[in-house]
């Protein structure tokens, strides 16, 4: 075998080497987007801002006048961004939130809601408390709505009521003179006729006759309406 051949073999050798080292195992496909980027359900351990404090705080502080545009003393919580542009939340301590220290004080001439209206009970002080805790931050998930397993105590009460209503409508200064502060009061607010004074079913249905409720606030959500509506169908259970 001559050189010249030896050269060739040796050249087709490398070649063929170079030709192995460069294949590559295909890369997986990129799945691309999300195909449904709004599938986030909501944690059951999570607070969410829009879904669990500002309902409170639309009910029970930023009324006409106090702490919605009207920005009393300097403060408003009608919005994530008002909150926290008023420097009365510090994420993650609580108990140096001037929000959360107001809200839990026994010093009538300090807490907040003020006499005459109702405190804020242990549960909601809870979510505003945990809410900080968890870093007040602006969360967002899918709620999902059941609307057949609609129950007085775990729907209508804490989750409507309490959240959207109760801050205006308790107490002998309640708005309109009409108080929702019990079973009793509510069911006797669903049994009037959408046309009527007083509806439950009218104000938040926003019927003719009615005010639209919650005051200057949007209309509930589509899930809440519909809560109501079926509870109010089943007889108004106190269940």
């Amino acid at each position: 075998m001559n050189r010249t051949t030896v050269q060739i073999i040796c050249l087709v050798l490398l070649i063929g080497l170079i030709y192995t080292g460069c294949k590559h195992e295909p890369d997986e496909l990129d799945p691309g987007p999300d195909p449904d980027p709004t599938d986030h359900p909501c944690d059951p351990d999570t607070i969410y801002f829009e879904m669990d404090v500002l309902p409170i705080l639309l009910s029970s502080c930023a009324k006409s006048g106090c702490h919605d545009a009207t920005a009393q003393d300097g403060v408003r919580l009608d919005s994530y961004n008002a909150v926290m542009s008023s420097s009365v939340v510090r994420p993650g301590r609580p108990d140096d939130s001037d929000l959360y220290e107001v809200v839990t004080e026994n010093d009538p001439d300090k807490i907040m809601p003020p006499p005459p209206n109702a405190p804020l009970d242990q549960a909601q002080q809870e979510i505003i408390r945990k809410w900080i805790t968890q870093g007040a931050q602006n969360l967002f998930c899918d709620d999902l709505c059941d609307t057949v397993n609609v129950t007085f105590s775990g729907t209508i009460w804490p989750q409507i009521i309490q959240a959207n209503c109760f801050g205006c409508h308790n107490g002998a200064g309640a708005s309109g003179g009409v108080r929702l502060e019990n079973h009793s009061h509510i069911a006797a607010a669903a049994a009037i006729p959408a046309g009527q004074f007083g509806s439950l079913w009218g104000v938040v249905n926003h019927a003719a006759g009615n005010s639209p409720m919650p005051q200057n606030q949007d209309k509930l959500s589509d899930c809440k309406i519909t809560q109501i509506r079926k509870w109010i169908d089943d007889g108004s259970p106190d269940n």
